[in-house]
């Protein structure tokens, strides 16, 4: 081996660890900030979410949109279902009041009939098989009609109730018609007592078995704003009482049917005449001061004198003031039977200026009816001083 080999051999056991020189010029650079070298430290990244907790947001928004449209919806559909229930039950209610209303004026012209002037077997026997087909028709139109199924029960009183007039109104015809009845007073009299009083329990019917529970059952459905209508048949009972019936059968039928006068004792009286609302009664033996208000009425008070049952009796009352007739009106008194009083209320004056210058004369006459003899109590004059205070 020459000198020159042991020159180039180089033994290199370990790895020495770099200089600290080469390691500085190795050194990254430094991040600068936005801006310029001013320092400071970098900015923090921003913060994620974490990745699951998107989707379970979306989720629970979903949901809760859902639940909003629900709930809306449910609220609408109850809405309808609310119109759609008020409609059936309103629906119902005008069939139901068509009914009534026929009947409230059948019932009217059945209590006309029987106080009409110049009654005839005959006419009354025919006008109550009338009433009674008239009766039947709304009978079975009130079979026709569906109620809403809360109401079906009662409606079957309805309908009973119309039953119980047809039935009436052809009993009472039957028994006019019946062979020697205006003979047999008191015979015929009980019957016609007791046909006429199906009239009378039909609106017993009609009232509480029908339309108060009709209208207490709309209030536990919610119904609101229907109402059940009322029907009235008789409205005055002692039209179809005994006494009635009697005096019918043996003074008016029994009378024209003959052709004579009436017999006995007939004549209605009047009593007394009173200014309302200040309640003072008009006197014959001097002035009365009479408060006039838009509310301003006379009553006059009447009295049936005689011994029979009185029909239409007329009552008008007439007011002059400076010489002129500033009122006049007549109301009939239907029926009033035998030492029944009755009261004729008359009201809507327009008392003129000039009539609280000087007095002013009330006048109130009671019609005659037929065979009243003594019409001395039939007539007063009142002498007034209107005032407005």
């Amino acid at each position: 081996m020459s000198q020159y080999d042991d020159e180039n051999i180089e033994f290199d056991f370990f790895d020495e660890p770099e200089t600290v020189e080469a390691t500085q010029r190795r050194r990254l650079p430094r991040l600068e900030m936005p801006g310029g070298r001013g320092g400071g430290r970098p900015p923090r990244p921003p913060l994620r979410t974490p990745t699951g907790l998107v989707p379970l947001a979306r989720l629970v928004g979903l949901i809760a949109i859902a639940i909003v449209i629900v709930i809306g919806l449910v609220f609408w559909v109850g809405s309808c279902q609310g119109k759609s229930k008020h409609d059936e039950y309103q629906a119902y209610a005008d069939k139901v009041k068509a009914i009534a209303a026929a009947d409230t004026r059948l019932g009217g012209d059945f209590a006309d009939k029987f106080i009409a002037p110049g009654l005839k077997q005959s006419d009354l026997e025919a006008s109550l098989q009338q009433f009674a087909q008239q009766e039947q028709q709304a009978y079975t139109q009130a079979q026709q009609i569906r109620a809403p199924g809360p109401l079906r029960a009662l409606h079957q009183n309805l309908v009973d109730a119309l039953e119980l007039r047809a039935k009436g109104l052809s009993g009472l015809g039957d028994e006019l018609a019946r062979q020697g009845a205006l003979k047999d007073t008191t015979g015929t009299t009980a019957r016609l007592t007791a046909q006429a009083e199906l009239l009378t329990a039909s609106d017993v019917v009609w009232e509480q078995l029908y339309r108060i529970p009709a209208t207490l059952e709309l209030q536990d459905q919610g119904v609101k704003g229907v109402v059940i209508p009322g029907s009235q048949f008789v409205s005055n009972p002692d039209l179809v009482s005994a006494r009635s019936f009697n005096i019918l059968l043996t003074t008016r039928l029994g009378g024209a049917s003959t052709g004579g006068t009436p017999t006995g004792k007939h004549g209605d009286g009047l009593l007394s005449v009173r200014a309302t609302p200040q309640g003072t009664d008009l006197s014959t033996s001097g002035p009365t001061t009479v408060t006039v208000s838009s509310d301003l009425a006379f009553v006059a008070t009447v009295e049936n004198s005689g011994n029979f049952q009185e029909v239409n009796v007329p009552v008008t009352l007439t007011v002059t003031a400076g010489g002129k007739q500033i009122y006049r009106k007549q109301t009939p008194v239907s029926l009033i039977a035998p030492t029944e009083q009755k009261t004729v209320s008359f009201t809507g004056f327009d008392v003129p200026p000039a009539a609280f210058a000087s007095p002013a004369t009330v006048t109130v006459v009671v019609g005659r009816v037929p065979g009243e003899v003594n019409t001395s109590n039939n007539k007063a004059t009142y002498s007034v001083l209107f005032t407005l205070s």
